[in-house]
């Protein structure tokens, strides 16, 4: 296992180092190039598929089965950092390597090849299994969220190797939602005449408490004003201000809650008109779709002989959030343990490769075992 450990740290630290900003198609291909080559040397039998939708490169890898029991692993290939953007680049210290997406989520990615090999070597594979990486997630899934519907719409079950909450399975994300209100004003001047025109400004500002109002912290709502912009030249009454909300939210009833809550808004001034554009953007993942996997995680996790797997709900969404909406079972937060995604300090644990991959494997066997033994 020493060794094998190695081959997959070194591996790591080859994806890692090319870097694969969301939007960079071709270091993002570069990526999948890699990876279908690893996948090509460690599980032998795979098919190995190149989709692009809308030009956005992806990669398919496929262990044939029995179709009835399909399971879909999902990863990403793009990060959230532009190319050099990391302070200091790929740094390893032991079993912690640092370096732009290592946590979130390259090391995942390599988490569910060595999964795929473990299930290879023991003989026919239970079932189909299918690695899905995108090329967009990190920016919402635009061009990749119809072909990871129908690759789900394929499967049982759906395991997602974003990386855990401190080593806890993600058991629920909150769905995500993203608007920009524009306040149309008239432009006077500041100084001679503001009485004739219409502050942009003054009426968008005066509606941003009323959008944070509209959060529910006993049901986990948020609605966050997050970018206000407004005006151009200091002497002139503006007649332009955008202001940008995150909106997160746990269930599909509060998304619609706030959604008719933001279009009701109006500006106070007769002359001025509002603008609203966007829309849930991600539905939750709720925990009865993670409830069964969870399960059958933590009864892998004891064969194993590892601590008890522990179970969390968070804030962020992934693309999980499509699969269990479509009603298709689904657990998230499998890849590799680490920490700090999309900060400076963003790092993985080495050493968690092996126990992951075999709690990965574990689960696809053992969700194939109606077929089987069950």
């Amino acid at each position: 296992m020493g060794e094998r450990s190695e081959v997959w740290a070194d591996a790591l630290g080859e994806l890692v180092a090319l870097e694969s900003p969301s939007g960079d198609l071709e270091a993002i291909g570069r990526c999948g190039d890699l990876v279908a080559e690893l996948a090509s040397r460690w599980v032998p039998g795979v098919r190995v598929a190149r989709p692009t939708p809308e030009g956005v490169p992806g990669l398919s890898l496929t262990l044939e089965g029995d179709p009835s029991v399909g399971v879909l692993l999902l990863g990403h290939l793009d990060t959230v950092w532009g190319v050099g953007a990391f302070p200091g680049g790929l740094l390893r210290e032991g079993q912690r390597v640092r370096g732009p997406g290592v946590f979130d989520m390259k090391g995942g990615v390599i988490v569910g090849l060595a999964a795929l090999a473990a299930v290879s070597e023991h003989g026919p594979t239970p079932a189909r299994l299918t690695l899905l990486c995108t090329g967009d997630e990190e920016v919402g899934s635009t061009a990749s969220r119809p072909m990871i519907e129908k690759a789900a719409r394929e499967s049982a079950a759906v395991l997602v190797l974003e990386p855990p909450a401190e080593g806890a399975l993600k058991v629920g994300r909150k769905g995500v939602g993203t608007y920009r209100l524009r306040v149309h004003g008239r432009a006077a001047h500041a100084g001679l005449e503001p009485e004739l025109g219409v502050n942009a400004v003054a009426e968008l500002a005066r509606l941003v408490d009323e959008v944070g109002g509209l959060g529910d912290p006993e049901l986990g709502t948020t609605v966050t004003p997050t970018v206000f912009r407004g005006g151009g030249r200091v002497n002139v009454v503006p007649e332009l201000a955008e202001l940008e909300v995150d909106v997160r939210f746990a269930t599909s009833a509060e998304a619609a809650r706030v959604d008719r809550g933001l279009r009701q808004l109006r500006p106070r001034h007769p002359q001025a008109a509002l603008e609203l554009d966007g829309a849930p953007n991600r539905p939750p993942l709720e925990t009865t779709a993670s409830a069964d996997l969870f399960a059958v995680a933590r009864e892998v996790g004891s064969w194993l002989g590892l601590p008890p797997i522990q179970a969390v709900t968070v804030g962020g969404g992934s693309d999980g959030n499509f699969t269990a909406a479509l009603g298709i079972r689904t657990l998230d937060g499998l890849g590799v343990v680490g920490g700090g995604a999309h900060a400076p300090g963003e790092w993985a644990d080495l050493g968690s490769i092996p126990e992951r991959a075999a709690l990965v494997a574990g689960c696809l066997w053992q969700m194939s075992a109606p077929r089987r033994s069950r």
